[in-house]
């Protein structure tokens, strides 16, 4: 099994690679991130299973930062961790009502972040209510954990490969055309073409083995994933 991967959020550069140090020793993975911005820029390239997120950062706060992934169907249920030097109530209550699951006020002992980090993690591994598993074919996908499986293996899609295997899963048995695809799974403002489906469903059919058959191509319409309606 892999280490856990975090996202830690820390514009002060000696402090966050003394945390990636530390907690890297602990058994995890760790991605740096300096602003909010672009933070929620590298949401989107990986899965994240933990995000440490300091309140002061420059531009987007770390409060404005929570509030926009919480808002967001794809990474709302993210664990986050408050990292901040306020210690005042008032700071503490608006990072709860926004949705983190703690809240640590430095300065830190690495020992008493790993063990924050640890009950975190075990928590949100024991809850049921925010599990969404949607399955098809024998092909299962996490939606809270972005993990896809296939007759049980566990299958490494980038972010978009995972949209994509969702947006067909979710209608299968229809046909989408790439337009649909493109809606659903980039941002519409984008400069992105329909070729760039067709090269995500290449990939995607091949990480899927035998189970890519299953996506069939449409021609001059798009794709559709085989078998009964959901």
């Amino acid at each position: 099994m892999s280490n856990p991967l975090l996202l830690v959020v820390e514009d002060d550069r000696n402090l966050s690679k003394l945390l990636e140090f530390n907690l890297e020793r602990a058994g995890y993975t760790c991605n740096l991130a300096e602003s909010g911005e672009n933070a929620f820029e590298q949401l989107s390239r990986k899965s994240y299973d933990l995000i440490l997120l300091d309140i002061m950062l420059p531009g987007m706060n770390g409060f404005e930062l929570c509030q926009k992934i919480k808002q967001n169907q794809l990474y709302r249920y993210i664990p986050i961790i408050m990292l901040s030097a306020k210690g005042e109530e008032i700071d503490r209550i608006l990072g709860f009502e926004l949705g983190i699951d703690d809240y640590v006020v430095k300065p830190f002992s690495p020992r008493e972040l790993n063990l924050r980090i640890r009950a975190v993690l075990k928590r949100d591994r024991k809850s049921t209510k925010v599990q969404e598993i949607l399955n098809g074919e024998g092909i299962a996908i996490d939606l809270t954990r972005h993990r896809v499986t296939a007759d049980g293996r566990e299958l490494e899609l980038t972010l978009m490969e995972f949209k994509l295997l969702v947006a067909l899963l979710k209608r299968k048995g229809e046909a989408q055309s790439r337009e649909t695809l493109l809606s659903d799974v980039w941002d519409v403002d984008k400069n992105i073409n329909t070729r760039t489906i067709d090269t995500h469903i290449t990939r995607l059919r091949e990480k899927l083995g035998d189970k890519g058959n299953l996506i069939k191509t449409l021609r001059g319409i798009g794709y559709k994933f085989e078998g009964e309606k959901a």
